[in-house]
This record gives structure tokens, C-alpha cells and sequence, in this order.
């Protein structure tokens, strides 16, 4: 098993003591960068390689949901380890793995960096456990009907809060399926999840657009823009043989 790169960041020297020995104490991770503030932690997720970042919410400069939403489009899991509970809500609405108040308890941790890591490896794996052989066609239940469209229509499904926004042909259909459902019904086709808030569909990119941060942004025929994280760049560039 290859081990979880872990980047945390807070601005108190005795948190950071207690992360720094908590996570040292967990087999398989190795932290990768300990950070005094928001802008610290942005810095180094922009050029080193993480798969987790522990956040406090409350820092100088750019707050921990302000990294985390950098975070998200760099394609890291982000776990909150923060004395401030009311931020929790607005965290999971974001994707974020787990949310674990301090004092931050040894057990609590693990489980939030097992969950994290359950995550990446899925990622990495590129496909959901349990996908179903795909049908042809996508049963969406829209306004108390079941609506029916074929995989060829469907461009893109982006995570919007608490649901899925699918653009299907000229429509924008929302869903509450979740977008690893979506992946599993749609395997096999030309889908392939970008980002940990989108699923693209291959044959309607026109072009892709590299970022600083390694990643891309995929433009569509239609002229829409989808967000490409690094570490799902790295595995469209192999589907695509580049």
C-alpha cells in the first residue's frame, strides 16, 4: 500500500504539535508539509504532491475553507480539524471527507484519515466498487417523472451544492443521485470522473486548457467549462495516450 501524503495546517504551535505527533503515529502516511496559515498551506499544495489536507477553518490570511475549495480543484480530500462547529454544514455541502472537533481525539483522526484514504484509493482505481454494466440510457427521476437519456446526450454532471447538475443536450437537469451512482451507471462508456465534483463525457471536449496547478480546464463543444483536477489530468492524459 502506498502511503497517504498528508499536508496539515493550522495556526496554533501546540495544534500543530498535536497533528504533527498524531499523524506521525499512523502506519501508511507521511506528512508532506506542516503549514502556520491559510496562505502556507495554498503555497505548498500547489507544488507538492497531497492526497489529504487537515485544515483548522479559523486561520490568517485565507481561511481553511478557502484552502479547501483550492483543494477541491487540485483534486485533494480535505478534512477539518477545527474547534468551530457551526462551519460544519457549509464543509460537507463542499465534499469535504470529515469534520473532527478539537481537542482532536487519536481514534477520531484515524477514522477520518481511513475515510480519506478510502476516497483516494477509489480515485485512483478509477472506477466505484459495484458498477453495473451500462444500459444505454440514464433513469433520472425529474419532478415525479422518470426521464430517460441516452449516454451520448448526457456532457457533463457537476456537483452543485447538495445536488448533481447534469447537462443534458440544450437542458440542465438536477438530481439527487450522487455523482459515484452516476459513475457507476455510466461505466463503460466514455465517462470518466474529473474532478471531485464532475463527471465528463470524453466525446463532447473540444479542447483542453493546462492550469499553473497542473490540472486543466476541459471546454466542450458547447462552450461550457469543466474543471479538471492534477491528479485526474494524470489519468486523462493516459486515456488520451499523451
Amino acid at each position: 500500500m502506498s502511503k497517504l501524503r498528508v499536508l496539515f495546517a493550522d495556526d496554533e504551535e501546540m495544534a500543530r504539535k498535536r497533528l504533527r505527533r498524531l499523524l506521525a503515529a499512523l502506519p501508511d502516511v507521511e506528512v508532506v508539509a506542516e503549514c502556520a496559515s491559510g496562505d502556507a498551506a495554498l503555497s505548498a499544495l500547489e507544488t507538492l504532491e497531497v492526497d489529504v489536507a487537515v485544515l483548522d477553518v479559523q486561520m490568517p490570511g485565507l481561511t481553511g475553507l478557502d484552502v479547501s475549495a483550492a483543494a477541491a480543484d487540485l483534486g485533494v480530500e480535505v478534512i477539518f480539524a477545527t474547534a468551530h462547529a457551526e462551519h460544519a454544514v457549509s464543509a460537507y455541502a463542499h465534499g469535504v471527507v470529515d469534520y473532527v472537533l478539537k481537542p482532536v481525539d487519536a481514534d477520531r483522526l484515524t477514522l477520518a484519515i481511513e475515510r480519506a484514504r478510502a476516497r483516494v484509493t477509489r480515485t485512483e482505481r478509477g472506477s466505484p466498487p459495484h458498477a453495473a454494466p451500462p444500459l444505454g440510457r440514464l433513469a433520472v427521476t425529474v419532478r415525479g417523472e422518470v426521464r430517460l437519456f441516452a449516454h451520448a446526450e448526457l456532457e457533463h454532471a457537476m456537483l452543485e451544492g447538495e445536488l448533481v447538475r447534469l447537462r443534458v443536450g440544450e437542458e440542465l437537469v438536477w438530481t439527487d443521485l450522487s455523482l459515484q451512482e452516476l459513475e457507476s451507471r455510466l461505466a463503460g462508456a466514455d465517462f470518466l470522473r474529473v474532478h471531485r465534483r464532475a463527471l465528463l463525457n470524453l466525446a463532447h471536449v473540444e479542447r483542453l486548457r493546462p492550469l499553473p496547478t497542473g490540472g486543466y480546464v476541459a471546454l466542450t463543444r458547447r462552450g461550457e467549462e469543466v474543471p479538471v483536477s492534477r491528479q485526474e489530468a494524470r489519468r486523462l492524459r493516459q486515456r488520451l495516450g499523451l
